[in-house]
């Protein structure tokens, strides 16, 4: 871990810094600690929140975008570890295929191997894709990422770019 150089300060009432040095006790850190903790979350508890997340539909897209941008912030190191205990089977199948690929687009570029779970996720029965409009359909079938395309998904959903 980089040694901490940098100072953050911000403005609370007495109240509040009260109760976050309480919080920060019962947590069993230092306030810096327990506050960053809090703002910064490591990989492991924003995967379980976007998980979570992934089963309500009405919130999909967003916990979708927020998956994204966890897997494209991850160093090729941490990849592995972030992402080994992942479980998808309480996901609808079309979830568990759509968290599989953008973990399989994501490990290749980054230049590592897929966890081992997505390779037990299979895929879809019927071709699912990203719009109603048949006119789009024949470019989707080129565009779509190869790891989106096995799980018979298709959508032009890039790496680096949102969906």
């Amino acid at each position: 871990m980089p040694a901490r150089s940098e100072q953050l300060q911000i403005r609370v009432t007495a109240a509040d810094k009260v109760a976050i040095k309480r919080r920060a006790r019962d947590a069993g850190l230092d306030v810096s600690a327990y506050v960053l903790s809090r703002a910064l979350p490591d990989a492991d508890t924003r995967l379980a929140g976007i998980l979570g997340a992934l089963r309500d539909d009405r919130n999909r897209s967003f916990a979708l975008a927020e998956l994204h941008d966890l897997l494209v912030g991850l160093a090729p190191m941490e990849f592995a570890a972030a992402l080994a205990r992942v479980d998808v089977r309480g996901l609808v199948p079309y979830v568990q295929n759509y968290v599989g690929a953008m973990v399989e687009q994501a490990a290749n570029a980054a230049g590592v191997e897929p966890p081992a779970w997505t390779r037990d996720i299979p895929p879809l029965d019927e071709p699912h894709f990203s719009t109603p409009l048949r006119s789009v359909r024949l470019y989707l079938l080129r565009a779509a990422p190869v790891a989106f395309r096995r799980r018979n998904i298709f959508a032009d959903t890039p790496l680096g770019a949102r969906v």
